[in-house]
C-alpha cells in the first residue's frame, strides 16, 4: 500500500513538472490515444484556439481557425493517422478572432503505431513562430528591397532583370535600361541638407514605383540613381512613353514635409538588349555611361546608346588608367609657346604647356586629358609639377641670359582653390631663386564664377607678392564687363575663337576691336591667342593690340629651342 501510495505521488509530481513545463513554454499540445479515445490538451491551447477538444471529430473545428488557403493541407495535418504517416510538419497562418490578429503556428505531428500497425498514440504540437517569421520577412525585404524608397534594391533588381534576358533570349525580344540620375543632387544635400535630400529621393522613387508592371521593373541604386528595366518595350511601356511621363511629372515640384516646394531634372541614359550589350551587367553600364553622356549635353535631357559614344567612354578609361602612370612616373614634359610684342617684334615671354607622349609613343593631347585629371583630381600632382618644372628651366634661362622674360604658367580652377596654393607657389619661386614679377599667372573666368570675392581677394595677395595676373580665355565663358573694373590684372589674353574669324566675321572685328581699346583704357596689356596669318597680326597690329602668341611666329616647343631663341635675342 505504501509503495502504490508512493508511485501515485511520483506520478502526480511528474503531471506538475510537465505541465509547468507545458505552461512556460510557446506551444500548445494535443494528445490523443486511440485505445481510450482520449484527448488532452496542454500548454497555450486556449490562447492559440480559444476552444475545447474532447474527441478526434471536434479536431476538425480547428480548420475554422486556419487562413482559408491553409485549411486542406492543415485538415490533412490534423490526421496523419488516415494516411499512415509516422510524423508531419507544417507552417500555417492563424486567423485570431481576437481583433483580427494574425500568428504563425509550426505544427508538427507523430503517431504511434502498433505491431498490428493501427495507431496507438498521436501529438500534435503547436507552436508559435509569429516573431520568427517576422524577422525572416524583415530579412527578406532587406535582401530584395531598398528601404528609403520601398523599390527592389540593385542585387534583386540586376537578379530580375537577368530573367528578363533569359526570356527576351528565348522570344527574340528586346530589353531597355534606363539609368536616371537626378541632376546637381549634390547641391541639395549640401544646401538644405542630408534629410531633405533623402526626402526627394524617396518622393521621387515612390513616383517611378507606378511603372511597376509585369514588364517593367523598377529600383534604386543608391543615392541618387534609379534604374528601370522594360521588356519588349513598347506603347505605353515604351522608353519614350515613361520618359514623357517622367518630364511631365517634374514640371511640378515636390511638396516636401515642411512645406517647402523643391523643383529638381533628370538626365537619362538608355541602352537596349541586344544592340548595345549581351548581358545584365553590360547592358547597365552601357546605360550608365550614356547618362554620363546626358550630363554633359547639359543634363535635363535623354540620350540613348550608340558605339561612338562607347567608344568615346573607353578611351577615356584608358587614358585615365595611363595618366595615373604617367602622374606616378612624371612622364610629362615642358613645352613653351612665345608671346612677341607686336610693334618692336621683340620675345615677351613664354607660356608654359604641358605634353604627355603615352608608352605606345602616342602624343595626346591636353584638351583631351587634362578634362579628364581635372575630374579624377590628378590635375592637382600635374599642376605642381608643371609649375615647379617650367620656374626650375626659366630660372636657368633668367640666369644665363639676365633676361626680361615673363614665364606664363596656367591655373587650374581646382588647383587654384586650394588653400596651400600661394604658400606652394612661393616655396618653388624661393627654391629656384625666382621673383614673382617674372612670373605671369593666367585664371579663366571659370574660376571667378563660384565666388568672385573669395578669388578676388587671393588675386590681391598675389598681386601683393608680385605676380603678374592675366585672364585667359576672355569672352568665351561667362564674360562679365563687371568683372574686369574688380579684378586685379595685368594682362588679358584675347581667346583664338575670335582671332579666327576676325579677318572674315564683321561682327567679330568690332567686338575685337572694342576689347582692346577698352582694355587699354583700363590700362592692362593685351595678348592675342591663335595668330596663324600674317593678316591676322597686320590686323591686331592695325588696332594696337600689345602682344601676340600663336603659330604665326612661333609654335610649342622644347626648352632648348627656347634657348637658341634667347641666344639670338642675347647675342
Amino acid at each position: 500500500m505504501d509503495l502504490l501510495k508512493a508511485e501515485d505521488k511520483r506520478v502526480n509530481s511528474d503531471e506538475k513538472m510537465f505541465q509547468m513545463i507545458y505552461d512556460m513554454s510557446n506551444s500548445a499540445f494535443l494528445y490523443y490515444n486511440f485505445e481510450e479515445r482520449k484527448v488532452k490538451t496542454v500548454g497555450s491551447w486556449d490562447a492559440f484556439f480559444g476552444m475545447a477538444i474532447h474527441t478526434l471529430e471536434e479536431l476538425e473545428k480547428l480548420g475554422r481557425c486556419v487562413d482559408e488557403k491553409y485549411t486542406d493541407q492543415f485538415m490533412d495535418f490534423l490526421f496523419p493517422e488516415k494516411r499512415g504517416i509516422q510524423k508531419g510538419n507544417i507552417t500555417i497562418c492563424l486567423q485570431k478572432r481576437l481583433a483580427g490578429k494574425k500568428i504563425w503556428l509550426e505544427c508538427e505531428a507523430i503517431v504511434k503505431y502498433g505491431q498490428d500497425g493501427r495507431p496507438k498514440d498521436k501529438i500534435l504540437r503547436f507552436e508559435d513562430i509569429t516573431k520568427l517569421k517576422s524577422q525572416n520577412e524583415e530579412l527578406i525585404y532587406l535582401a530584395y528591397y531598398d528601404i528609403l524608397t520601398g523599390l527592389y534594391n540593385r542585387n534583386y533588381f540586376v537578379r530580375l532583370l537577368g530573367d528578363f534576358f533569359r526570356k527576351a533570349k528565348e522570344e527574340g525580344k528586346p530589353v531597355a535600361i534606363l539609368f536616371v540620375d537626378i541632376d546637381d543632387f549634390r547641391k541639395i544635400n549640401d544646401g538644405l541638407g542630408l534629410i531633405i535630400g533623402d526626402e526627394i529621393v524617396q518622393q521621387f522613387g515612390q513616383y517611378l514605383a507606378s511603372f511597376e508592371s509585369g514588364n517593367t521593373i523598377v529600383s534604386h541604386f543608391n543615392g541618387d540613381i534609379y534604374c528601370l528595366a522594360i521588356y519588349d518595350p513598347t506603347g505605353r511601356e515604351s522608353v519614350e512613353a515613361i520618359y514623357g511621363k517622367m518630364q511631365k511629372r517634374l514640371e511640378k515640384p515636390f511638396l516636401l514635409s515642411d512645406g517647402r516646394e523643391i523643383s529638381i531634372t533628370v538626365s537619362v541614359g538608355v541602352a537596349e538588349y541586344p544592340e548595345a550589350a549581351k548581358d545584365a551587367l553590360e547592358l547597365i553600364n552601357c546605360a550608365e555611361i550614356v547618362m554620363f553622356k546626358a550630363k554633359a549635353a547639359g543634363k535635363n535631357t535623354i540620350q540613348y546608346f550608340d558605339m561612338p559614344i562607347l567608344d568615346d567612354f573607353l578611351r577615356n578609361v584608358t587614358i585615365e588608367n595611363k595618366l595615373k602612370e604617367a602622374v606616378s612616373h612624371r612622364n610629362f614634359t615642358v613645352y613653351f609657346q612665345p608671346q612677341y610684342n607686336v610693334h618692336d617684334g621683340i620675345l615677351r615671354g613664354v607660356e608654359a604647356l604641358i605634353r604627355w607622349r603615352d608608352e605606345e609613343g602616342n602624343m595626346i593631347s591636353p584638351s583631351v586629358f587634362i578634362p579628364i585629371a581635372e575630374k579624377n583630381g590628378t590635375i592637382i600632382p600635374i599642376g605642381t609639377w608643371v609649375m615647379e618644372e617650367s620656374i626650375r628651366i626659366f630660372s636657368g634661362w633668367r640666369k644665363k641670359y639676365h633676361s626680361s622674360l615673363i614665364l606664363a604658367l596656367n591655373i587650374s580652377a581646382i588647383q587654384y582653390k586650394r588653400t596651400d596654393f600661394v604658400d606652394n607657389l612661393l616655396r618653388i619661386l624661393e627654391k629656384y631663386e625666382v621673383e614673382p614679377s617674372g612670373v605671369e599667372l593666367e585664371i579663366t573666368e571659370s574660376i571667378l564664377i563660384d565666388d568672385f570675392e573669395e578669388v578676388t581677394d587671393k588675386l590681391l595677395v598675389l598681386k601683393e607678392c608680385g605676380f603678374r595676373i592675366s585672364l585667359d580665355d576672355f569672352g568665351t565663358g561667362y564674360s562679365s564687363l563687371s568683372y574686369l573694373k574688380g579684378l586685379p590684372i595685368n594682362t588679358l589674353k584675347i581667346d583664338k575663337s575670335f582671332i579666327d574669324t576676325v579677318i572674315s566675321d564683321n561682327n567679330t572685328k568690332i567686338i575685337t576691336e572694342s576689347i582692346v581699346y577698352m582694355v587699354k583704357r583700363l590700362g592692362y596689356e593685351t595678348v592675342a591667342e591663335g595668330v596663324e596669318t600674317k593678316e591676322q597680326f597686320d590686323y591686331l597690329k592695325s588696332i594696337e593690340c600689345d602682344n601676340i602668341q600663336g603659330y604665326f611666329l612661333g609654335r610649342p616647343m622644347p626648352s632648348d629651342e627656347v634657348e637658341k631663341l634667347l641666344q639670338k635675342t642675347a647675342g
